[in-house]
């Protein structure tokens, strides 16, 4: 090389080698692995439906009115609107004035998803209006909700004593000791 070149890489030193075979099939392995682990949860998380959404919105809340009930010493009731499509909630000690401004605030269902009916021991409501009560006496008034989006189908089903609710894919009845005969 002439002294008007410049040398841009560093020379090797004697001794000195790059990474082995080994090495670098570990690091392969290793990236590998953590893809693995990460790539269906983040799948899931961007490709989770607005049917499973709801769903778990509707257990989630149930659980948090049923212990906000017996905690605050009072009764909630979630109020569901099968004609809009909306959900709201509000205690049963409110005015009819705040139950108005609540539900101006109602929860919309997105996309196409829509309530089918409300099935209760004493029978189904199909269009109007459903409430579910939840006791301060840690009681659940018993209930299947039942949700639709296109061609899909989910229940959540609400039991009397238990603290969360169950969510079925598909189109799942009240168990038989929960329907009056």
């Amino acid at each position: 090389m002439s002294n008007n070149q410049t040398n841009i890489l560093p020379e090797a030193r004697s001794g000195e080698r790059g990474f082995t075979l080994i090495e670098l099939g570990v690091v392969v392995f290793l990236i590998g692995l953590m893809l693995f682990v990460a790539v269906p949860k983040v799948r899931d998380t961007m490709l989770t439906d607005d049917l499973e959404k709801i769903a778990k919105y509707l257990t989630v809340t149930a659980r948090e009115l049923r212990n906000g009930a017996v905690r605050n010493q009072i009764d909630y009731i979630m109020h569901l609107d099968l004609d809009d499509n909306i959900i709201w909630i509000y205690s049963a000690d409110m005015t009819p004035e705040a139950k108005k401004e609540r539900k101006k605030s109602a929860f919309k269902l997105p996309g196409e998803v829509e309530i089918t009916d409300v099935c209760f021991p004493y029978g189904n409501i199909t269009d109007g209006d459903a409430t579910i009560r939840f006791s301060r006496k840690d009681y659940t008034q018993p209930a299947a909700i039942h949700l639709a989006e296109k061609d899909r189908r989910f229940t959540v089903v609400l039991e009397p004593f238990l603290h969360s609710a169950k969510t079925y894919d598909g189109y799942v009845d009240l168990p038989d000791y929960m329907v009056e005969r």
